[in-house]
């Protein structure tokens, strides 16, 4: 009997520490999921060094063109240039998802997205009653692109839900002058647009002189 006594507090024991060794070895690494591979950088990626340089190309090519011709504008003023445009992560992200939320229930897809640059007018207000914040500063504004009739071309989301291409309505420059065909240019003079249409341009980010937060300087 009290060898069965034994065996059975023997076995007992045995069986805690078996529990206890089981509670204290370390955790295994859970597998990574599938849709948590790391992403490779763009082809389009450039060193610091780079955008130093590209930076300091401005400066020395640029800068004080846009300095001299802003003078002869407004002499008693001082002009200093901006140097960037921001947009928030956030907004960046809403304004990706919108487009494709559009172009897909237009039925076509995003080929690209085109930044274009711009100027501010020396005026109060835009054509469309929106304050003018930075008046005769550079820009930039983003245009998403499709494929219409085998070209890509930057688009809109007509009255009737189907992207169309913006240089349909916005064809003529300031001079009245018609564009010429697959230029750099963007002529963006007020022309008929259809109420109901819906405009997927982005513009409206935060522009900066130095020395207001630059990163190359």
């Amino acid at each position: 009997m009290k060898n069965n006594k034994t065996i059975l507090i023997a076995s007992f024991g045995a069986i805690l520490l078996l529990l206890g060794a089981c509670q204290e070895a370390p955790k295994k690494e859970e597998p990574t999921e599938p849709g948590q591979e790391k992403i490779a950088p763009p082809e389009g990626i450039i060193s610091l060094e780079e955008s130093k340089s590209l930076y300091d190309n401005y400066t020395k090519n640029r800068i004080d063109i846009i300095r001299t011709f802003e003078a002869e504008r407004n002499a008693d003023e001082k002009f200093v240039p901006s140097r960037f445009t921001s947009f928030s992560y956030a907004d960046m992200e809403q304004y990706m998802k919108y487009v494709e939320q559009e172009a897909h229930e237009a039925g076509v897809k995003v080929a690209s997205l085109r930044i274009y640059f711009a100027n501010y007018p020396d005026k109060p207000d835009f054509p469309d009653g929106k304050k003018v914040v930075h008046p005769r500063q550079n820009s930039i504004f983003i245009v998403p692109t499709t494929m219409i009739d085998g070209k890509e071309e930057g688009f809109y989301i007509g009255s009737d839900g189907k992207a169309k291409p913006i240089k349909a309505v916005v064809g003529t420059t300031e001079t009245g002058e018609e564009s010429e065909p697959n230029t750099s240019q963007a002529s963006f003079a007020p022309a008929f647009f259809q109420s109901g249409s819906t405009s997927l341009n982005l513009n409206h980010g935060n522009s900066y002189p130095p020395p207001f937060g630059s990163d190359f300087q």
